[in-house]
């Protein structure tokens, strides 16, 4: 028996996917303020890609498990995926608070492993609400309104960053010593992570499950604790046995996508270092106003994208996007102008809205409805398998086959999304999609 939706109006839909705000700007800080606060605590430039090795390892153990176990779990007062996504983000408001208060450089890495368990915790189970509760026919403008929400996210973190400099901010590149004015960014994220997540909660009520996977939720409860332990691994693992062409044909697509995608956050904020001879501070300045520039393209194109795609596919615009992010790269180390420079995020904005919205929309209609939170998790594995890659392999890679040149490493990244646009357009998506 399938379970028919009710069509939902577009406030309904937006209030639905007010909390990625929350997650996303937390996500945004993780682009634009905390590579550089490892600079400030005397990491190295090679360094920068294993430090951020907490995100990929949280994403591939969390996601597809609390995927999994959401997706078995059932309560009449707080729901299916509510309770993952509203502890994820409780967790990730208090890691928020406490970072930049880090005295060493080792304690603000431990912190970065909390903040991404609460981060994949909540981001999952979240994308698997808004197919849990949109019809088929309003898959492509909820996943589009999860995109503008996102580059909400990232453009009010960045503003904060770059509004704090502007106001409280003193040129400090001392080593051990975070800027003061970075603070105050982190706890506006504290604080959004937390409420944005409890608006949605508090505007959303889940749908029920059918009666059958009712049967099969409360038969899993009375299990053994043992296997019930168990279970979300099985599940995962029975997952990926069956799970549809169409998802590893992305996972080769994101396997570039990615990998290029962590180059670009990790060595940004040290090209501008490079190209514009800036100290720390003033290049992390510019970095954010990178990120300004593409996430408020984000916004203006994300909900854009939704008409286009149903009336070209999918694929076309998703492999157009990934082709004009390669370009934007291939641009980016050739001007020093701090203005110019701004202007390849425009490619780079439309391509990230496609990123953050169009695969979700293409895998929602072809996985099972009663186990879309572990294909999501399975998802999301497929984005921090490359991450975790690229942590572990593109130290060596910068150091010894780049020559340790920043703008070597952003042109490596345009590559790579070349190579990943060429590869999406093997995605034969379904008619509807």
């Amino acid at each position: 028996m399938k379970l028919t939706k009710p069509s939902l109006n577009f406030w309904q839909i937006f209030n639905m996917n007010v909390g990625f705000l929350g997650i996303q700007y937390s996500f945004g800080l993780q682009q634009t303020a905390i590579n550089p606060m490892f600079l400030y605590l005397g990491a190295s430039e090679e360094m920068l890609p294993i430090l951020n090795i907490a995100g990929p390892v949280t994403g591939l153990v969390i996601q597809p498990i609390v995927g999994a176990m959401s997706d078995k779990t059932w309560s009449t007062k707080w729901g299916r995926r509510k309770p993952y996504f509203l502890i994820g983000a409780l967790i990730g408001s208090l890691c928020l608070f406490a970072f930049p208060h880090s005295p060493v450089l080792w304690f603000a890495v431990g912190l970065l492993w909390i903040l991404d368990v609460g981060n994949n915790m909540a981001m999952e189970p979240y994308r698997a609400f808004i197919g849990d509760k949109l019809p088929e026919k309003q898959l492509s403008l909820g996943f589009q309104m999860q995109s503008l929400f996102c580059g909400l996210g990232v453009v009010l973190a960045t503003v904060s960053i770059i509004l704090f400099k502007d106001l409280f901010g003193e040129v400090v590149d001392e080593i051990g010593v975070i800027p003061q004015w970075i603070y105050y960014s982190f706890y506006i994220g504290a604080f959004l992570s937390l409420t944005t997540v409890l608006w949605s909660v508090l505007k959303t009520p889940e749908i029920p499950p059918l009666d059958e996977e009712l049967a099969e939720i409360n038969h899993d409860k009375a299990q053994l604790l043992r296997v019930r332990i168990t279970k979300p691994f099985k599940e995962i693992a029975d997952a990926i046995k069956k799970m549809p062409q169409f998802m590893w044909k992305i996972g080769a697509v994101y396997l570039f996508q990615w990998y290029a995608l962590f180059i670009y956050w990790q060595y940004i904020t040290p090209l501008f270092m490079l190209t514009m001879d800036y100290g720390i501070s003033e290049a992390a300045s510019q970095t954010a106003q990178m990120s300004l520039t593409y996430n408020i393209v984000t916004m203006v194109t994300a909900l854009a994208l939704v008409p286009l795609t149903l009336k070209y596919g999918g694929k076309k615009i998703y492999t157009l996007s990934l082709v004009g992010t390669g370009l934007a790269l291939f641009i980016i180390p050739f001007v020093a102008d701090p203005w110019l420079v701004l202007a390849p995020m425009v490619l780079f904005g439309i391509g990230w809205a496609a990123m953050m919205g169009i695969p979700y929309t293409m895998v929602s209609k072809v996985v099972p409805q009663d186990r879309r939170g572990v294909y999501m998790g399975i998802l999301n594995m497929m984005i921090v398998i490359p991450m975790g890659i690229e942590t572990l392999t593109f130290g060596p890679i910068y150091k010894y086959v780049l020559g340790g040149s920043a703008i070597n490493a952003i042109l490596f990244a345009g590559a790579f999304f070349i190579i990943s646009a060429i590869l999406a357009m093997r995605l034969n998506v379904p008619k509807e999609v």
